[in-house]
């Protein structure tokens, strides 16, 4: 059990969690007590958990026993955590197996089929550190001889460092998603391996690098993104706007990223274009 992450996850969903998004009677009414943050207070929490102020207080001062399941159960409730919070509070808590720490595990065939499958759509695989472990033609078209790449430089974290922003951007709106889905990535799988030492250093050269990870590391964010809007800059076909989907592949800890543009867009035309290149 982690006392301090704990209660800094505790104390930052609490403070998130605004008096009107929840019934009028689960909350002390205004004219109790002035409130100094816009957040719930300690003893609202509590009493929606069913558990005592005072042991809510010392969970949140990192001075608390174990909680138990069903502790945490209810706190996922009073907080309204999404499932990947739920899960996220309850490796904090000390109640899920850290994940074992083996070597690299082969890319299942079934992947790699898809993979290919995918034909002209760029598509690629991550493992819980970030490394591209897969991809299709396409997306090496699209993004980079990833082949040609040292291993220890063909993880999505890193590049996107070496790039800074000369391949692909956040269009309009979506600026800081990225580092923010990335984080949150990196949170959960540091949560599952808390031995992981690359886990760790990557997190450190990513926070540096963007104050927006930086900012959702120490929030605690795990809830995914799953479709990012990037601008990306080819060098043969100019500016494409793409969608960046992730999925979780089921069964393994390997994510599949894929680039796809809206359908009759200009975008759409130019990547029909790099697949007709390529046959």
């Amino acid at each position: 059990m982690s006392r301090a992450e704990l209660a800094d996850f505790l104390r930052r969903r609490r403070e998130a969690l605004r008096p009107d998004q929840l019934p009028a009677t689960a909350v002390h009414p205004p004219g109790r007590r002035a409130r100094r943050t816009p957040g719930l207070r300690r003893e609202e929490v509590a009493t929606l958990a069913g558990v005592s102020t005072s042991y809510y207080e010392r969970l949140e001062q990192a001075r608390a026993p174990h909680p138990s399941p069903q502790v945490i159960a209810a706190l996922g409730t009073a907080l309204r955590l999404t499932d990947a919070e739920r899960e996220h509070l309850a490796r904090l808590a000390g109640q899920a197996p850290p994940a074992p720490e083996t070597g690299r595990a082969p890319v299942p065939a079934f992947a790699r089929e898809l993979l290919d499958r995918l034909g002209p759509v760029p598509a690629y695989l991550t493992d819980e550190r970030q490394d591209i472990v897969a991809w299709n033609e396409a997306a090496a078209d699209l993004i980079t001889d990833f082949g040609s790449l040292p291993a220890e430089e063909r993880n999505a974290v890193r590049l996107s460092i070496r790039l800074n922003g000369t391949l692909c951007s956040a269009a309009d709106g979506s600026q800081g998603e990225y580092a923010r889905q990335t984080a949150a990535q990196l949170r959960a799988a540091s949560a599952r391996h808390p031995a992981e030492r690359v886990l760790g250093e990557l997190v450190n050269e990513f926070a540096a690098h963007s104050p927006d990870c930086a900012a959702s590391w120490r929030n605690h964010e795990v809830r995914p993104i799953p479709t990012l809007r990037k601008h990306l800059h080819h060098p043969e076909l100019g500016l494409l706007e793409l969608d960046c989907q992730t999925l979780l592949l089921p069964g393994t800890d390997l994510r599949m990223v894929i680039y796809t543009a809206r359908p009759g867009s200009p975008s759409a035309a130019a990547l029909a274009r790099l697949a007709a290149r390529g046959t």
